[in-house]
């Protein structure tokens, strides 16, 4: 996996980034009630994009992750793009639940 590199139609590439974020304000209650529900929805994200998770970790305030991004992408674009994303799909989530309590 460490020397394993993926090609394009004229490139042949390995970009691996270690990225770390935290959910806003740090809320450690609400984030730890949804965490399952939000690592599916970044797994789901990454494979939509065609993003690699080699590893990630889901701390109590923040989130740990290697990933091997392809470059058609940049980092700043697919951050933006994940946290834009999973915020909107966990917002419809826990406001589906709090409508049907």
């Amino acid at each position: 996996m460490a020397n394993q590199t993926n090609s394009m139609a004229h490139t042949k590439w390995m970009c691996k980034y270690h990225i770390v974020f935290t959910p806003k304000y740090r809320r450690k209650v609400i984030y730890n009630q949804y965490k399952e529900d939000i690592r599916d929805i970044i797994k789901a994200l990454c494979k939509y994009k065609g993003v690699e998770i080699i590893e990630g970790h889901l701390m109590p305030d923040h989130i740990h992750m290697l990933v091997s991004i392809p470059p058609k992408y940049s980092i700043s674009q697919f951050m933006g793009y994940l946290k834009g994303k999973s915020h909107i799909v966990l917002a419809l989530q826990v406001k589906s639940v709090y409508y049907n309590n």
